[in-house]
C-alpha cells in the first residue's frame, strides 16, 4: 500500500508543525485550519508510474518570484529554479529524496467572500525511492468538509478529486498522468472545493513555466 506524503505528515502537523503555523487561533467563523500547510503530499492508492524521461536543462526565470514552500520532515526544500509562476525545490527528508514543483494561486474567491483561510499550494511531486513520478496533490488552506469531493479544471476537461483533511488528490489514478499533460499544455487550472463549515472556493492556478519546472524536477529526480 503506497502512502500518499500528505497523508503521513498531515497527522504530524497536528503535534510537530513542518512550517510556521500560518494561524494560530482562528476567528469561530474561519474557514482556515488551525495547522499549517501540509508539504508535498501521497495517497494511500497503489498504482504502476512511468519513468521520467531526462529533459534538457531549461534556464530559470529569475525574474519571477517563488512560491515558499513548508519544511518537509523538517527539512528545508532547496529551490532548484523558478519558471515562470512555478518553483522546482529538492529536499530529502531522512535521507529520501524528493523533488517538486509548486505554485500559489493566482487568484482565489470563496462564497461568501473574503473568508480567511491558511496558504494554498499545488504540488506535483517525484520520490524515487518511492517509484512516484509527477503526483499531483493540493493543499486547500481549509479542512474539506468530510466525504465531499473537489475538482481541478483544466480547459474543458474536469478532475474529480477526493480530500482528506485540507489535502486533496486525484480520484481516479489511471487519470493523473493524462491531467499532468493537460497541465502542462494548458494556461490555467480551476480548483473547486467546499469547506466544513459550507464555504465554496475556487483558486485559480496559472501554468505559466510549469513543463520548464517539472522538466527540472525529473532531471535532479531521474
Amino acid at each position: 500500500m503506497r502512502i500518499r506524503l500528505g497523508e503521513a505528515i498531515l497527522p504530524l502537523l497536528l503535534v510537530v508543525a513542518l512550517a510556521a503555523p500560518a494561524v494560530a487561533q482562528q476567528d469561530p467563523g474561519s474557514d482556515s485550519a488551525p495547522a499549517a500547510p501540509a508539504a508535498p503530499v501521497k495517497k494511500p492508492k497503489p498504482k504502476p508510474k512511468p519513468a521520467a524521461a531526462t529533459p534538457a536543462a531549461t534556464a530559470p526565470d529569475a525574474a519571477a518570484k517563488p512560491a515558499t514552500p513548508p519544511a518537509i520532515g523538517g527539512v528545508k526544500p532547496t529551490l532548484l529554479g523558478q519558471y515562470g509562476d512555478w518553483g522546482a525545490y529538492v529536499a530529502s527528508p531522512s535521507g529520501k529524496k524528493v523533488c517538486f514543483a509548486i505554485a500559489k494561486p493566482a487568484l482565489s474567491e470563496t462564497n461568501p467572500p473574503n473568508r480567511p483561510r491558511n496558504p494554498v499550494f499545488m504540488f506535483i511531486s517525484t520520490r524515487p525511492a518511492d517509484k512516484v513520478v509527477n503526483e499531483v496533490s493540493i493543499i486547500i488552506g481549509y479542512p474539506f468538509k468530510p466525504g465531499t469531493e473537489a475538482s481541478v479544471d483544466v480547459g474543458s476537461t474536469d478532475y474529480a478529486l477526493y480530500t482528506q483533511q485540507d489535502g486533496a488528490w486525484i480520484k481516479n489514478a489511471t487519470e493523473e498522468a493524462q491531467m499532468v499533460d493537460a497541465l502542462r499544455a494548458g494556461q490555467s487550472a480551476a480548483v473547486k472545493g467546499a469547506s466544513a463549515k459550507g464555504t465554496q472556493s475556487t483558486d485559480n492556478f496559472s501554468l505559466r513555466g510549469l513543463s520548464q519546472a517539472l522538466d527540472r524536477v525529473a532531471q535532479d529526480c531521474k
